[in-house]
């Protein structure tokens, strides 16, 4: 038991079952079905977590009927031929001591995929419109409503036949069951519209359904957001009124539900849509205020949902009666032993997740397989794990401590090769110590700190202020050397008069000039978190800014609720101005002049006093001769790209040497 976390290390009794701990991995699409089949690379990453001291793992969404495909690669859960996988991904989870649930899922509008890239065709209570996804849904009739409710309790039946502990019923971020309650959304006049018992009809039959299917010792449970946070969402009032008269519900003498799982939000609009997955930008542990409301109305244990990085997070909220189990799927994604170093009070090697979005939730919406910047292993358990071992020990020069480098470093020594690291500066860190001084970004330079910490851990020899050099390389004559010394400031080719004031963006964060006074003008290339973190920077604190992207507009390449909140809070500041599909040409003393990406038209953006370019930067590499050792380039040294690619190609490169005889 820890000394740190008692409460987080209690277990509970959830129905029948009794869980070995307070930590969910909550249900959540990894993109790393088999053809809408549990496969070996979706139980390897399970069993994984199990492995790590997880107490309750809870799979990613079913599909209980043939239209429910919101994506397509859905798992569906529709016939037996769904058995076997199930069966895999229990085995490997219990062979932990772990406990696994799956969600049953029907997202009635909310779908995202068509055939073969058609727009999406949905089905839903009635025919309101979706915001997000912009489907106008068919009508159920009421004969496939039946339908629908039947395919919950049948797929119920087949999934814990196959050795699954308990199913979820998935009622949170405006999916099929909450459309059915909500009246701004159901406007049916049948037995399933109208009043609010005809309109949570639908969930108290699928509920009463699915208990029915599974018998008294399958667990039981419902997810639902707590709030939905967005215009004609309902609100926290309504909700509680629906679990409490679901909590009441009974079959032959069992109650229904076991537990309820709360959330935020909802998946039809951009504002709702950013707490499915919220990001850096939102308050830690924020949903558990909605988690203590529902346990005032009910006696059942309850989880939560919301940014739980930290187990001292998730021991607050649980020691606090705010919630009793809590939700960690991100950071479990980020460090799949979390639970196990937890327990044994090993905060430190902790590798905490940054909410930073971009490979998990980010590589879903994509369509990828879910993976983390920080820890690429995730996802590619089966390529990457169990960490390899080296026969002999070699000596391996990585030349850089960026994220590439730091990742490269720590992986080689920890497969038992003898690691040198050298790098220029003071610090450690790379560019990632430059991101974490824009807004809303503090948390990234966690990344850096969580490299450093693996690398010393690994017995890597850490040298700062220290170039390396034709006579450096022969004295230390390493077998392999790794090149991962990032990438420098470009300016692109500008008409630049000579009083105008003109700044590259890395050159100021580093180094933070007053700037006159008066409207900036901020050009951004790519459409990233740089050009919108400095204006929003600079709107802060009171400057006029003028933000002008080469991109079809400002944060196109960061994912979607990240963007979403940082758009948002830039546009509550009244002091910026967009300007998209753009690149800068010239500048003079109070103008700048930029191209439009799309025709012949050149923009004038006059009033400015100072102008911060954000370019495409250059790889940079050192001109040396590495004689006999086998040379490998990497991160922005290799193309200058995100740190996810850097941090990959380190484990990439360093697994690779493993092989190397």
């Amino acid at each position: 038991m820890s000394s740190l976390f008692p409460h987080l290390f209690e277990p509970i009794t959830l129905g029948a079952k009794t869980i070995r701990n307070r930590i969910v991995s909550s249900g959540h699409d990894t993109v790393l079905d088999d053809h809408g089949m549990i496969g070996d690379d979706l139980v390897a990453y399970h069993e994984e977590r199990a492995r790590g001291g997880c107490g309750l793992i809870v799979l990613q969404v079913s599909g209980v009927h043939e239209t429910a495909r919101y994506t397509n690669h859905v798992l569906m859960a529709t016939d037996d031929s769904s058995v076997p996988g199930y069966r895999a991904v229990a085995e490997a989870v219990h062979r932990h001591g772990a406990t696994i649930f799956a969600q049953l899922f029907h997202p009635g509008r909310e779908v995202m995929d068509g055939e073969r890239g058609m727009a999406p065709r949905a089905v839903a209570p009635s025919d309101e419109p979706q915001e997000r996804f912009s489907v106008v849904p068919e009508t159920l009739s009421t004969d496939m409503v039946k339908d629908i409710i039947a395919g919950y309790a049948s797929a119920a039946k087949r999934i814990t036949a196959a050795d699954i502990d308990g199913v979820e019923i998935v009622a949170s971020h405006g999916y099929l069951p909450i459309q059915f309650f909500n009246p701004r959304i159901n406007s049916r006049t049948d037995e399933y519209g109208g009043s609010p018992a005809n309109r949570r009809r639908f969930l108290a039959e699928v509920v009463a359904g699915v208990r029915a299917a599974v018998g008294p010792d399958i667990v039981v449970g419902l997810r639902i957001s707590g709030e939905e946070k967005t215009e004609d969402g309902l609100v926290a009032g309504e909700i509680l009124d629906l679990i409490a008269a679901l909590d009441q519900m009974e079959c032959e003498g069992v109650a229904c539900l076991d537990y309820f799982s709360i959330t935020a939000g909802d998946s039809s609009t951009l504002q709702g849509a950013v707490h499915i997955v919220p990001s850096m930008q939102v308050e830690p542990g924020y949903a558990a205020s909605l988690s203590e409301q529902v346990k005032k109305i009910t006696d059942k244990p309850v989880m939560v949902a919301g940014r739980i990085n930290q187990p001292h997070e998730a021991e607050a909220a649980i020691a606090e009666g705010r919630t009793d189990m809590a939700v960690m799927t991100r950071a479990m994604i980020c460090d799949p032993a979390i639970a196990a170093k937890s327990q044994r009070d090993a905060v430190d090697e902790i590798r905490a997740c940054i909410g930073c979005n971009q490979a998990c939730i980010g590589h879903f919406q994509m369509g990828v397989p879910i993976s983390c910047i920080q820890y690429p292993e995730s996802g590619r358990e089966v390529t990457f794990l169990p960490r390899p071992r080296v026969r002999t020990s070699r000596k391996v020069l990585v030349i850089g401590g960026g994220p590439a480098g730091l990742k490269a470093a720590a992986v080689s020594a920890e497969q038992g090769d003898d690691v040198v690291l050298c790098e220029r500066e003071s610090h450690l860190g790379g560019a990632v110590l430059l991101a974490q001084k824009l807004p809303y970004r503090t948390e990234f330079g966690g990344a850096a700190t969580n490299l450093i910490a693996e690398a010393m851990r690994a017995g890597v020899d850490l040298r700062t202020s220290t170039e390396v050099t034709q006579t450096m390389l022969e004295q230390l004559r390493a077998d392999h050397v790794i090149v991962a010394t990032g990438a420098r400031q470009r300016m692109p080719h500008l008409e630049i008069a000579d009083d105008a004031w003109v700044i590259g963006a890395r050159a100021y964060l580093e180094r933070e000039p007053n700037l006159p006074g008066g409207r900036v003008l901020v050009t951004d290339w790519k459409g990233d978190w740089i050009g919108l973190g400095i204006a929003l920077r600079l709107a802060e604190a009171g400057t006029p800014v003028t933000l002008a992207t080469a991109a079809n507009f400002a944060g196109a390449a960061i994912q979607q609720y990240t963007r979403t909140l940082l758009v948002s809070q830039a546009l509550r500041t009244g002091r910026i101005d967009f300007l998209n599909d753009a690149r800068l040409v010239g500048v003079d003393s109070d103008t700048g002049y930029l191209q439009s990406t799309l025709c012949e038209i050149v923009h004038e953006v006059e009033g400015i006093t100072a102008t911060i370019v954000s370019g495409a930067p250059r790889a940079l590499r050192p001109d040396l001769d590495f004689g006999t050792a086998s040379v490998r380039v990497i991160g922005d040294a290799l193309a200058p790209r995100t740190v996810e690619e850097a941090v990959f190609e380190g484990l990439q490169a360093a697994t690779d040497l493993a092989g190397v005889a």
